[in-house]
């Protein structure tokens, strides 16, 4: 099974089924929606509750702040559930096909954290959110200090394995999986965004957690300072030639062969999103672009701790100039391809192989039996052909940009400026 935008395999998450404009046939539509995108559709409420309510981050961090003082090992409600990271990394368990994270209770964590040489405190913990119908509250811990706990994870064949490996690894047709990914994002994101913000950007004081890890305030009483979790928005766009059938595709030196994805870049102080899509085209291709249209957005939280959350903005950018000049030191190449050309790099991409290669890997990094499989190695046809080119996996806005154009999924009730 493929995983493009064709009519014959697209998966039921991805896509519904709308009526083309003056015709009888149906048309698959991209959802809009956050849940059409990893690391989108966070299932677990992190809504602002009253501060009375047992789930809200105001009354969990009291109970969590008696239950350490006291040392008390009595079952609480609601329940709560922990989720250990090592350098960016989250706990997680496999039982193929599907990968899992590795939560704990209270009292298991604790157990382990005994045979380390790491503390627990009330402020290590940052709250994620809750299901009322499960009566769960949940964190998140960086434990990367713990090395020791990496064998004793392991001995309950868990393992921390790298987020970009899990995005790979996700079983795009699970609800389920795809929740736990946004999950973890949105943990990782909190997490790196603590890890970085340590110490006061006016006065350099300390920075201490409060609410709960939401946001933090300068320990400073002069200062008091406070900072919430940093997201830094990127436009991503995929420049059409209308006139032609076509749309301008890039390589930077850090891809692997063949990949061609979409140009991107981030937004500059009192710049609006559209000036930021015509400025970074011009920059990086040579290309004016005129017509800016919306497409959707996505949390990325695996790029560099120095940037814990971006936020990918994509759009359609129609293009008023054809003559490409590349920016040698943004990309390594920028070409024209056509509508067929781009089909048949989504149709030959074998991403449903890819996904199964990584849920592989993370079962043997698990099993403690890695044998170093490169998630990078390249993608093949079914008949061991290499594809002449190919795209970014559903995992990325890239992918959607690329294939709503390719199969012109209807957008907005029209398929006009497509």
């Amino acid at each position: 099974m493929l995983f493009s935008y064709s009519s014959s395999i697209i998966t039921n998450f991805f896509s519904k089924t709308l009526i083309r404009p003056h015709s009888s046939h149906p048309v698959l539509l991209c959802t809009m929606s956050l849940n059409s995108h990893a690391f989108a559709g966070n299932p677990i409420t992190s809504r602002t509750a009253k501060s009375s309510d047992p789930f809200s981050p105001q009354s969990a961090f009291q109970t969590l702040k008696t239950l350490l003082s006291t040392q008390s090992h009595d079952p609480i409600s609601p329940d709560f559930k922990i989720l250990p990271f090592r350098k960016g990394r989250p706990l997680t368990g496999s039982n193929q096909p599907n990968w899992h994270l590795g939560w704990l209770s209270l009292g298991d964590f604790r157990a382990f954290l005994e045979k380390s040489e790491v503390g627990l405190s009330e402020n290590s913990l940052v709250y994620l959110g809750c299901k009322y119908e499960d009566d769960v509250v949940y964190w998140a811990i960086d434990v990367s200090e713990a090395s020791e706990l990496v064998s004793e994870f392991g001995d309950r064949q868990f393992c921390f394995v790298e987020l970009r490996t899990l995005m790979v690894a996700t079983d795009w047709a699970d609800s389920k999986a795809m929740g736990e990914l946004a999950i973890a994002g949105h943990a990782r994101a909190l997490l790196e965004w603590h890890n970085a913000a340590r110490f006061c950007g006016f006065c350099g004081g300390k920075m201490v957690p409060m609410e709960a890890g939401r946001r933090k305030q300068c320990s400073n009483e002069l200062c008091k300072k406070r900072i919430y979790p940093r997201v830094d928005p990127v436009v991503i766009m995929l420049v059409i030639d209308k006139e032609n059938d076509r749309v301008l595709l890039s390589r930077q030196s850090r891809f692997v062969p063949r990949m061609w994805s979409c140009l991107a870049g981030f937004i500059e102080p009192g710049e609006s999103l559209e000036e930021a899509v015509r400025r970074e085209t011009w920059e990086e291709a040579g290309i004016e672009v005129g017509e800016v249209v919306y497409h959707s957005s996505q949390p990325w939280p695996v790029g560099p701790a120095s940037m814990p959350c971006q936020l990918m903005v994509g759009f359609f950018a129609y293009a008023k100039s054809l003559e490409i000049n590349v920016d040698k030191k943004e990309l390594e190449d920028a070409k024209w391809h056509s509508r067929e050309d781009v089909k048949k790099a989504l149709t030959f991409a074998e991403y449903k192989k890819a996904q199964e290669t990584a849920a592989s890997k993370v079962e043997q990094m698990c099993k403690g039996v890695e044998k170093g499989q490169s998630l990078s190695a390249d993608f093949n046809v079914e008949s061991g052909e290499l594809a002449p080119m190919f795209v970014p996996g559903p995992f990325a806005i890239a992918h959607h940009l690329i294939s709503s154009w390719a199969n012109q999924v209807v957008m907005n009730g029209t398929l006009s400026n497509l």
